[in-house]
Order: C-alpha cells, then structure tokens, then sequence
C-alpha cells in the first residue's frame, strides 16, 4: 500500500460513495473501485461495507482512517520541510564568532533581524578564536564565521569582508600616554617605543596584530610583547589591569570604560581591523546561500548609513 492508495482510502471514507469519490480524485469510478480492493486484499480485511447508496466503512476501516490521515499529514508537512530547506529558508546554520566581531554592533543586529525574518531556521552560536574558527570551518564542522583579519586562508574558504573599522590603541586609564594624548588627540606609533604591549592571537600567527608589529617593526620601533592571550576581551582585562598596551577594533572601545582609555592611532598610520565572513562556498546549501547574500548586502547598506 503506498501514499497514493492512502489518498485514495480516506476520499472515499469521507465521501461515503465511490462514485463520488472517483469525481473528486479526477478519476473513473471502476478504477478506484479497484485500487480499494487492492488496499483490502493487502491488508486482508475489508475497509468497506458496500450498500445501494454508498459505502460505510468497517471496524478495520474506522481503524485505518485516522491512521491513514496522520500519515498523509505528515508526508504533506515533509514535502513542504524540504521544499523550505531547498529554498533555503528552513534548516540549521553553524555559526561561529569571534568576541570581537561579535562585538560588533552589525554582528547582532544581522543574527536578530535573519532570525525575525527566517523563524524555521536555527541558528546555533559558538565563540572561539579566529584560529579555531578557520581550522573548524575547513574541517567542515562550521558553516559559516565571522572574524576579524583572516589568520589563515586554507584553499577552499571564502574571506568577504563586510566592514572595516580603525583599531583603537588601548591603554591604562593612568597611564602617562593617556594623560599626554587628550581624547581627541591621535597616539603616533612611536610613542609605543619601550612599550609593554598586549597582543590578542595564537604566538606568531597573522592577523591584525601581526600587522601592528609589521608597522612598528617598520618604523624600527621597539616594544615588549609581555603577554600574548587568546581573546580580545581577555586582553582588554590586562590592560584595565595595568599589565601593558594593546589595540582593539573601534567597535570595542566600550569596554572597562572606567579603566580603560582609548585612543586613535595617526590618519597616516592607520590600521585596519575588518570584519570579515567566512564560509565554504563550494559546499554551500541554499540555506547558508541565503544567509551569506543576506550578510554581505546588510553589510553594503549598514556601510552606506
């Protein structure tokens, strides 16, 4: 027995003819007449009682006809599941996030505006370090991350960068370079000179603070790297500690406000610190399709506000 003599069943349970039954399915009454006996000579009983006017079903038709329609719901609810998934606006989406990039103000107006507007898919959220993020992504266990600078750029990942923003010299709220440089007074590289510097990434491993030592490394500007931690918020605690320096992404500058102070860096001296997408575009549903469409046109029109 398969779904189509199901339907078939339940039309003429609830039509209680068969004649009627047939015009209903768009089909002629002897050959529905047949598929019923067929159902019946299946299951070995009979689902009907045949009389002049009609039919009634039987203790095992009774039986049957709730059965019959629970699983014809559910099939239907299936077909449209998957049709939803294929459309990419149902399923599950891996996401992982830095705790920079979801410090971001863009980060979780994205994640809260795509959950409004697409309620069937879920949305699982972790944190981890860019490192562990891109390893995780290339390893197939991600669909998608946002991070700051790529620290890696394994062969079949895709990097888009959806914003860019200044990175921020953070310093101890006493320390002498935020008495001498006044809020609005930018911090020249080298006044970094002898500084203990704080760096937020795995020991010798690209990204943005990779290219602030480049910059000071250029300029032959000599610091102490006293500590090198493996999140963002972690290196913010050192600095309102006293422990020493560091840089952030503008978008961070409301941490430890009390112990904390922040300050740009020269307009000729810039450094940047993107947030960046990443995903495996080869293997890419329509679903996760969707959603990365969805980041980088938010992105191109939060840039433009």
């Amino acid at each position: 027995m398969d779904l189509r003599q199901l339907r078939y069943f339940v039309a003429v349970a609830e039509a209680g003819h068969m004649t009627r039954a047939a015009a209903t399915l768009g089909l002629q009454q002897p050959p529905l007449s047949q598929q019923i006996r067929a159902i019946e000579g299946a299951l070995g009983t009979a689902l009907f009682l045949r009389h002049p006017r009609g039919v009634a079903l039987t203790d095992a038709g009774r039986e049957l006809l709730p059965r019959a329609r629970r699983v014809l719901a559910l099939h239907g609810q299936l077909m449209d599941d998957m049709q939803r998934v294929a459309a990419g606006t149902a399923g599950v989406l891996d996401l992982g996030l830095t705790s920079s990039a979801a410090a971001h103000a863009f980060t979780p107006t994205l994640l809260r505006d795509w959950r409004r507007a697409h309620p069937q898919v879920q949305l699982r959220l972790s944190e981890a370090t860019a490192a562990e993020l891109t390893e995780r992504l290339a390893a197939g266990s991600l669909h998608a991350a946002f991070l700051r600078v790529p620290v890696a750029t394994p062969p079949g990942l895709q990097f888009d960068t959806l914003l860019t923003e200044p990175a921020m010299l953070a310093l101890p709220i006493d320390h002498a370079l935020a008495r001498r440089y006044g809020r609005g007074q930018p911090v020249p590289l080298e006044a970094l000179a002898g500084e203990r510097l704080i760096l937020a990434r795995r020991p010798g491993a690209p990204g943005l603070y990779a290219n602030l030592l480049r910059q000071l490394e250029q300029r032959d500007i000599t610091v102490q790297v006293v500590a090198e931690v493996e999140r963002m918020l972690t290196n913010l605690n050192l600095v309102a500690a006293g422990e020493g320096l560091s840089v952030v992404p503008a978008s961070m500058t409301g941490v430890h406000t009390e112990s904390v102070a922040y300050r740009a860096l020269p307009p000729d001296q810039p450094l940047d610190a993107p947030l960046t997408l990443v995903h495996r575009p080869a293997e890419a549903s329509p679903l996760l399709q969707r959603f990365c469409r969805s980041a980088c046109e938010t992105a191109q029109a939060w840039a433009t506000t």
